[in-house]
């Protein structure tokens, strides 16, 4: 039995809207955290002009590998196993970075590896595309969202919600300018960058 996520299956077709004006010119995607696959495996199959690259931390590569071989159409890749805080990614010359739900999972350095990764792997006039929860000017955008930074925050004090300015200056300091913030289902963003 491979690992479900309801949240994927929900918000697959509002990414999906995103991706395909975002990525229309784009020919590689580096999916960080890629989890259960689902996305992965999406997104691949409807958009085949796209070499889809999965990745994730080494104990979840075998349940994503199983649902990759299973379901995957020609352009997705095998998964790579991928650390973010490791400065010696396996990728360059990526045209689009895609994470979703992962910076409010990773500890504060963490994200700042994940910035200076994708600074390192994305090609000039490449995008960044990152989904998820965020605050802005250190505010919560609804009270669920405060619910579930509580509850990130009490499982593990170093995850969290970040806030919007600190991610952006992050990916600023890599070249990187804000081309669109979408407002995504369930009190979620989708936030384009691009080189």
């Amino acid at each position: 039995m491979l690992p479900h996520s309801e949240a994927c299956e929900r918000n697959k077709e509002p990414i999906l809207a995103i991706l395909r004006a975002a990525l229309s010119e784009a020919t590689s995607v580096l999916e960080i955290g890629s989890g259960t696959g689902q996305h992965a495996v999406h997104f691949a199959r409807r958009l085949p002009h796209l070499d889809w690259q999965p990745t994730d931390r080494g104990e979840y590569l075998p349940s994503l590998a199983t649902r990759i071989a299973l379901e995957g159409p020609p352009n997705l890749r095998s998964p790579v196993e991928l650390d973010v805080n490791h400065a010696g990614w396996p990728f360059a010359g990526m045209d689009a970075v895609f994470s979703a739900n992962t910076l409010h999972i990773l500890s504060w350095p963490s994200v700042e590896a994940f910035f200076a990764g994708v600074g390192r792997v994305l090609v000039p006039g490449g995008r960044l595309l990152v989904y998820g929860p965020f605050r802005y000017g250190g505010a919560f955008t609804t009270g669920s969202n405060a619910a579930f930074d509580a509850d990130l925050r009490a499982r593990d004090p170093a995850s969290g919600v970040r806030d919007f300015e600190a991610v952006d200056a992050l990916a600023r300091a890599q070249g990187l300018s804000l081309e669109a913030d979408h407002a995504m289902p369930a009190n979620n963003q989708l936030l384009l960058w691009r080189r």
